[in-house]
């Protein structure tokens, strides 16, 4: 009996190996399966973030977001940005069929696919910091409702899921109508 108790416990410790040296590629990325493995880093801020100057219209450059609004969106081309930590930082406006505007300072995370609000324009050309709750980052959806942040992300900030490399480039995109990059050639 204690022989074949010894056995079946030598045939488990056997099995155990076997399987740990026949470890596949794709298991190697598993934490505790590769000894070399490391978490990724979260792409963070580099520091605070202090609005531009107010927004101009001749420095207004227009984009398309779809057929279903009735808004304009316009990014003003002066204050795009693109930080050494890759966020894509501009000024928003937002004119709604009524004739009403709106002004935010926000930014766009492309690795993560995510917009963060900084500050909110006021009618007398000031800003508004962005409340504790509103400045985290959150994630956007293409909706056909309020879906400018991912035409931002995907037709001219982020057109193949990385940051444009410079200001320049994304002013380009947006006078182009959609980046030369972006898989989203033909439009709603």
């Amino acid at each position: 009996m204690r022989r074949l108790a010894a056995f079946a416990a030598a045939v488990t410790a056997a099995g155990a190996m076997a399987q740990a040296q026949t470890r596949q590629p794709w298991d190697m990325h598993l934490p505790g399966s590769n000894p070399n493995y490391e978490e990724p880093e979260i792409q963070k801020e580099l520091a605070e973030v202090e609005p531009p100057a107010f927004p101009k219209p001749e420095n207004l450059i227009e984009f398309y977001v779809g057929p279903v609004t009735t808004n304009k969106y316009f990014i003003d081309g002066s204050t795009l940005s693109v930080g050494g930590d890759r966020i894509v930082r501009y000024v928003l406006v937002v004119r709604t069929s009524g004739g009403a505007s709106n002004v935010s300072f926000e930014g766009i995370n492309c690795k993560e696919l995510t917009w963060k609000l900084y500050a909110t324009g006021r009618s007398d050309g000031t800003w508004t910091k962005s409340r504790a709750a509103r400045t985290e980052w959150r994630s956007y959806e293409n909706q056909a409702v309020n879906r400018y942040h991912a035409a931002l992300s995907r037709d001219f900030f982020c057109p193949v899921g990385t940051a444009i490399s410079t200001a320049d480039e994304g002013r380009n995109a947006l006078r182009l109508g959609v980046h030369p990059n972006s898989n989203s050639r033909i439009r709603d």
